[in-house]
């Protein structure tokens, strides 16, 4: 087997792409590549913060605050060490949030370059809607809005939902449930066959195009963006599609029973808080010994 060489990259994550490019035998110059040869999606709730219903202990920093209050924090180490990587990668945030709800989350870094939201279906460059990826968003989801119709036209007359039903950007369906149990039980005995699919986390239910998934958007990105590796950190159902995409996953411990499978996961979180335990990963990792 030939040895992976990456000349000049930064040592922190000279492991990671041990790992990814030793089985490939290539060797890298990154001092002749036009930035950094990593990108490092991640998913936000719960994997790089946390609500503040959520005991992560007392050394945290307030990334959000909506209407006055403080909903979500950081831990202080992962704070310092998202530092870090967002020096010697491409960070991009990947999650289901909104825009606006996206916006409001402040990291204390410099904001990133990109951040996927609206699970992948808007593109956002510089705080700036993609204008091109949108529309091939809404060109991916256009055989779905039959069945997005009918999504909300079942939760409007359902008596268990007490949230106003909301059609995020044209491209899924959000809202909550008193009873989320019963609310996805009416909607999967009516949606059988679908090309939607249904997801509840806690009180919250969403109807999401099948095509309109992280992983999808991880393919999009690294054809729009060339870089070699690919990272992704996630903790929930919603995060499987670009685990399975990325040449590195860092799962939740408790996706295991999704059985994912492959040598490229990596599960984390059972005894620390997830976020640190991610980041700590991505930085202080060793390479595994060459044959």
């Amino acid at each position: 087997m030939k040895r992976c060489v990456v000349r000049g990259m930064p040592e922190v994550f000279a492991h990671i792409a041990a790992a990814h490019l030793f089985c490939n035998g290539k060797i890298l110059d990154s001092g002749k590549m036009k930035g950094n040869i990593m990108v490092f999606h991640s998913d936000l709730d719960n994997t790089l913060i946390y609500s503040y219903k959520h005991e992560i202990g007392l050394h945290k920093k307030c990334v959000e605050i909506y209407q006055g209050r403080e909903i979500s924090y950081m831990t202080d180490l992962s704070w310092e060490l998202l530092k870090k990587i967002q020096q010697q990668t491409l960070f991009v945030p990947t999650t289901t949030r909104s825009i606006e709800q996206y916006q409001r989350i402040q990291l204390g870094n410099k904001p990133p370059e990109y951040a996927l939201v609206c699970n992948g279906g808007i593109l956002l460059h510089h705080g700036e809607s993609d204008s091109n990826w949108y529309r091939e968003s809404r060109r991916l989801v256009a055989s779905c809005q039959a069945d997005l119709f009918q999504v909300e036209k079942l939760l409007k007359t359902d008596e268990n939902v007490n949230f106003e039903v909301r059609n995020i950007e044209n491209l899924f369906v959000f809202t909550k449930s008193a009873k989320p149990k019963q609310t996805m039980e009416r909607l999967h005995k009516h949606l059988e066959g679908s090309q939607v699919e249904l997801f509840s986390n806690g009180v919250k239910v969403y109807a999401v195009p099948r095509k309109l998934n992280k992983g999808e958007a991880v393919k999009r990105f690294r054809h729009r963006i060339a870089r070699e590796i690919t990272v992704a950190a996630g903790d929930s159902r919603f995060d499987i599609p670009m685990l399975k995409e990325a040449d590195l996953a860092l799962a939740r411990w408790e996706l295991q029973k999704e059985q994912m499978g492959g040598k490229h996961v990596i599960y984390l979180g059972e005894k620390e808080i997830f976020s640190d335990e991610v980041l700590k990963y991505l930085l202080h990792r060793k390479p595994p010994k060459s044959t």
